[in-house]
């Protein structure tokens, strides 16, 4: 039943003007937009993160996840009335959530499409060891 909803949210993003789907570019990381890293603990430690991204993980290991407790932390650890946004591992994951963020909610979110391994592979970002 998630996935049929997420995805039904998917294929609706287009109609929603405070969603962005682009791909990660030196321009974002130096406009100093939040990115919350929405990926794993484990991948957190695996691949690292991008420069000043903001750890929050949403789906756990077995694709199960609180809504209500993610968007406490995020709200508590980013401006949601400004833009920020979301990154995983190759912008599956975030391609459910943005559009929910962004319709329901209101918020200005960028799905960063191709996640870390667009980040870290084709533009050969560097990360930064997660430590916890």
């Amino acid at each position: 039943m998630k996935n049929i909803f997420f995805t039904l949210l998917l294929l609706s993003s287009a109609l929603f003007a405070d969603l962005k789907n682009e791909f990660i570019t030196q321009e974002l990381l130096n406009s100093k937009t939040p990115i919350v890293d929405i990926r794993t603990p484990g991948e957190w430690r695996e691949t690292g993160l991008l420069k000043n991204a903001i750890p929050i993980m949403f789906f756990n290991e077995r694709g199960g996840y609180d809504l209500n407790g993610w968007l406490k932390e995020l709200n508590a650890k980013v401006d949601t009335s400004k833009p920020f946004a979301l990154i995983c591992h190759t912008g599956n994951r975030t391609s459910m959530l943005a559009p929910y963020l962004a319709k329901e909610l209101g918020y200005k979110v960028i799905n960063l499409k191709g996640g870390m391994d667009y980040a870290t592979r084709g533009l050969k970002m560097k990360t930064y060891r997660y430590m916890k």
